[in-house]
């Protein structure tokens, strides 16, 4: 026969279905409580993420006769080039006020211009934060080919890839590239 003391601490733990999702609510509650908390007293808003690519700045790639690509390109299917190729005047959707632009060039085929990589392309990405993604991208290990040149269009730099494909990436200056684009189609 069980002890006194045992026998009343057995009648008085009864069961409830309530008791688990109590101590959940209470969890909870604490929990949001406390991060709600520390967001309050940080004092500082976390930062939006920062956005990486906003779109094609370019398409180069490697062909045996450029001008005569140009040209059959701008006979066939209305490309407007120039020296360089084309480049792509488009408008911008949070603004349709402001022109963006995307560049087409096709280049010789013995170019060293995509090296290290072995592709007969590479593709030009529009960015809006260079600095701040270049930082980003050495911090997790991607291999960054050059620093950052700045011109008066731009800022580009150079990465590869997990395949070993040349990027450039381009912060663009749309007001300053507007000017000096040549052929361009609409």
């Amino acid at each position: 026969m069980p002890c006194p003391k045992q026998q009343k601490n057995h009648t008085t733990m009864k069961y409830s279905p309530l008791k688990p999702i109590m101590i959940s609510v209470a969890f909870l509650t604490t929990f949001g409580a406390g991060f709600a908390f520390s967001k309050i007293t940080s004092g500082k808003p976390e930062p939006p993420p920062m956005k990486k690519v906003t779109g094609i700045g370019g398409i180069f790639f490697k062909c045996k006769n450029p001008k005569k690509v140009k040209e059959w390109y701008a006979k066939n299917l209305g490309l407007q080039t120039d020296q360089y190729g084309t480049t792509f005047e488009w408008r911008t959707g949070a603004d349709s006020t402001k022109k963006g632009y995307t560049q087409w060039s096709p280049f010789k085929e013995t170019t060293k211009y995509f090296e290290p990589s072995t592709r007969d392309f590479m593709i030009n990405y529009r960015v809006e934060n260079l600095q701040a993604l270049v930082e980003q991208l050495k911090a997790d290990s991607v291999t960054v080919l050059d620093t950052i040149e700045s011109f008066e269009y731009g800022k580009f730099v150079h990465i590869l890839d997990i395949e070993g494909n040349k990027i450039e990436l381009w912060q663009p200056d749309d007001v300053e590239y507007g000017k000096i684009a040549g052929g361009v189609t609409k």
